[in-house]
């Protein structure tokens, strides 16, 4: 498909299948950690996911060729993916799916400062500033208000912070570096390929791989790395190598909604007022920050 200006009934209707299956995959982590020790995890997802990508590459013919101006950028996007998920996995093994959501998916807030500095043309406007700072107040309001009643956790909320910085970063790599140029398949590779190690190796650190470890916790892994990893994360790629980056982040305010519904429908999570103010204070500072500008028209 060519490049959009703006998200279509596609982008739209895609965007939001997506944002679904986000909140769902926060529920899957969270009960597969019941199994897997959460680095380890991350990193077997990640090793799974490069044969699942590998095969996709040889049945589309897709050769598998790593530029050698991207070589860098790869490694980097790599490394901050593999931060982004190991701090993401540690959130859902400390604090609960709808905290952890509502945190992780401020994720627009800090792309929107990334691309201010990096992005010519996606500057902070007065109408974004309001947003982040709304935003700002909901990741607040998350972190300084927890109960036993609503599974709270400190470090989880930090952790789950710091997810939403490399989830971020990585898009803005995606968007602003020499990746650009390449397939969402490759950059996907790049992405679980540098990551793998780095999380297999850093699992060492975070005790026993192996937990109460059920069928349940194999189907989740096998979800993870087929359905989530190697299909959804190269179908976001692809959506965000087609349209703005700023529309594609603006559908990623569904689903920390969507994640605090399932958390309190499959999981029984209590949903308390101040995770309810913090939810809506980070829907409206994403809808303020990706809201589109409108264009004067001249007069002739």
């Amino acid at each position: 498909m060519e490049k959009k200006s703006q998200i279509d009934l596609f982008g739209a209707v895609a965007l939001s299948g997506f944002a679904l299956l986000l909140a769902f995959n926060q529920v899957v982590i969270k009960v597969t950690n019941d199994g897997l020790q959460p680095v380890f995890f991350a990193g077997v997802r990640s090793a799974g996911a490069v044969l699942c990508i590998w095969l996709w590459l040889r049945w589309r013919g897709i050769p598998l060729q790593f530029a050698k101006g991207t070589r860098a950028a790869g490694f980097a996007m790599g490394a901050i993916f593999a931060f982004e998920f190991l701090c993401l996995f540690v959130a859902l093994d400390l604090t609960a799916v709808s905290r952890a959501s509502v945190i992780f998916y401020s994720m627009p807030v800090w792309l929107a400062v990334m691309a201010h500095f990096i992005m010519p043309d996606d500057r902070v406007t007065p109408l974004k500033a309001a947003g982040l700072a709304l935003a700002l107040a909901g990741v607040a309001v998350a972190i300084l208000t927890r109960s036993d009643e609503t599974a709270g956790s400190f470090w989880g909320d930090l952790a789950a912070v710091g997810a939403a910085v490399g989830w971020a970063a990585t898009a803005m790599l995606a968007k602003a570096s020499s990746l650009r140029t390449v397939r969402p398949e490759i950059q996907l590779m790049w992405q679980v390929g540098v990551s793998a190690p780095i999380l297999l190796l850093a699992a060492f650190f975070f005790g026993p791989f192996i937990r109460d470890l059920a069928p349940i916790h194999l189907a989740g892994l096998a979800f993870q790395i087929v359905v989530v990893v190697s299909a959804g994360f190269i179908f976001w790629l692809w959506l965000l190598s087609i349209y703005p980056a700023s529309g594609v982040a603006s559908f990623s305010f569904l689903s920390p909604v969507l994640a605090v519904g399932l958390g309190w429908l499959l999981l029984g999570e209590e949903v308390g007022p101040s995770l309810l103010l913090a939810l809506c204070l980070v829907t409206a500072g994403i809808v303020l920050i990706n809201r589109p500008v409108r264009s004067r028209k001249t007069s002739g």
